[in-house]
C-alpha cells in the first residue's frame, strides 16, 4: 500500500513570497518604462507622424485655405464647403474636416441651425500654418512622406504589381504635403530610395513605368513608414562603395568627418551625388568601360568632398563630368535624377 505524502502548505507559501519578494526586488533594480508616442521637433519644426496634419494631405491644405481666406477677410468665418468644391474633393464631407480641425483645436466653428459649420482659423491653427509653411522647406521631411504616401498609393492602385505611370500620382489628393504640392523632383528622388530597398521595380517602358514588389507590398500592409521598414529589415552591417550616410559621407570610409564650409559651397550636395550615383551606376545599362569610368568620377568627386578643404573647381569639374555622363546614359529615372542632383550641387557653386 502506498503511503500518502503530506503537503506542507506553510513550506509553499513562504516559497510563494519568497518568489514575489524577488521579483519586487527586481522591479525596483530595473523600473519597466511604457514609451508614449510623442512629436520629436527639431528647430521649432515639428516631425510628427501621419496623425498630425502636416500628414493629412487634406486637412492641411484646408488649413492652408483657411489662411488664405482670413488674410482677405480676417474678422470673416468660412464655409469649408466653398474649399471642398474648389478642390474637386466630392467625397469628402465639409462638415466632418470641420470637426476634424475642431477637435485639434485649430479652428473656432460657428454653429447655426441646420447647413454646414462655418469656421475661422484659432491661435492653435495660426500657429500650426507657420509651421506648415516650415515644413515646406524641409527637403528631408518631405521626401519621407512622399515616399510613404507614393507606396501607400501604388498599392491601392496596383498591388498585382501590374506596371503604372508613376507620374498619375502628382493628380491624386495625397499627392500633397504640409498644404504644399509634392514636385516632380520630390517624386524622381522618392522612386530611388523605394527602388534601392527593392520595394519597387522600375520598368523600361515609353513612358516609364514601376511596378510594386513583394517587398513593397509587405512594406504596405505593415502599415508603418517605408523608413521604419528599411531600418528592421537591415539585419547587419553591410558596407556599399558610395552609400552615403545622411550627411553625404561614405559609409566605412571615415570615422570623423568635418563640414567644411566655404562661401557658396555646399560640399554635401556633391557627396550625396558622388553615392547616388555609385548606387544607381550598376542599373544604367551603361557599357562596362563606361559604368567603370563614371564610377571612378563619382568616386574621385567623393574624395574631394569630403577632404579637408574642398576645392570649387574641382568640384565643378568632377560633377560636370557625371551630369554628361548620365546625360549619355539616356533618360531613365535614376539617370534623370542625378542629372537634377548634379544641377542643384553645381547650383550651389558661386559663379
Amino acid at each position: 500500500m502506498a503511503r500518502r505524502t503530506r503537503i506542507d502548505q506553510r513550506a509553499i507559501e513562504r516559497h510563494v513570497k519568497d518568489i514575489v519578494k524577488g521579483y519586487e526586488r527586481a522591479a525596483r533594480r530595473n523600473p519597466i518604462h511604457v514609451p508614449i508616442q510623442t512629436d520629436a521637433t527639431a528647430e521649432g519644426v515639428s516631425m510628427a507622424g501621419r496623425d498630425a496634419v502636416e500628414g493629412n494631405p487634406i486637412l492641411a491644405r484646408l488649413l492652408m485655405w483657411l489662411d488664405e481666406q482670413a488674410q482677405l477677410n480676417p474678422a470673416h468665418y468660412v464655409d469649408v464647403t466653398r474649399f471642398v468644391e474648389a478642390e474637386q474633393l466630392d467625397g469628402e464631407d465639409p462638415s466632418v474636416l470641420a470637426f476634424e480641425l475642431e477637435q485639434r483645436d485649430l479652428v473656432k466653428i460657428a454653429r447655426t441651425m441646420g447647413g454646414t459649420p462655418d469656421v475661422h482659423l484659432s491661435d492653435a491653427g495660426r500657429v500650426a500654418v507657420s509651421r506648415l509653411k516650415k515644413l515646406q522647406q524641409d527637403r528631408a521631411a518631405r521626401l519621407r512622406y512622399t515616399m510613404d504616401a507614393f507606396l501607400r498609393w501604388l498599392f491601392d492602385t496596383a498591388s498585382d504589381q501590374s506596371p503604372t505611370d508613376p507620374s498619375l500620382f502628382l493628380a491624386t489628393p495625397s499627392a500633397y504635403f504640409a498644404g504644399a504640392a509634392v514636385s516632380g523632383t520630390d517624386l524622381h528622388q522618392a522612386l530611388a530610395h523605394l527602388a534601392e530597398p527593392n520595394l519597387i521595380e522600375r520598368i523600361d517602358t515609353d513612358p516609364a513605368t514601376v511596378a510594386i514588389t513583394p517587398e513593397g507590398v509587405s512594406c504596405a500592409l505593415s502599415g508603418g513608414s517605408v523608413q521604419d521598414h528599411t531600418n528592421r529589415a537591415r539585419t547587419g552591417t553591410t558596407y556599399n562603395n558610395f552609400l552615403p550616410n545622411a550627411k553625404g559621407v561614405i559609409i566605412g570610409e571615415q570615422q570623423h568627418f568635418t563640414q567644411n564650409n566655404m562661401d557658396g559651397v555646399d560640399p554635401t550636395l556633391f557627396a550625396q551625388l558622388a553615392g547616388y550615383v555609385g548606387q544607381v551606376s550598376s542599373t544604367l545599362g551603361m557599357p562596362e568601360p563606361d559604368r567603370v569610368e563614371l564610377e571612378r568620377v563619382a568616386q574621385d568627386l567623393h574624395d574631394e568632398a569630403t577632404s579637408e578643404n574642398p576645392e570649387p573647381g574641382r568640384l565643378r569639374q568632377f560633377a560636370t563630368q557625371l551630369k554628361d555622363k548620365l546625360l549619355e546614359a539616356g533618360t531613365t529615372m535614376a539617370a534623370t535624377m542625378g542629372v537634377q542632383m548634379a544641377e542643384q550641387a553645381l547650383g550651389a557653386l558661386v559663379q
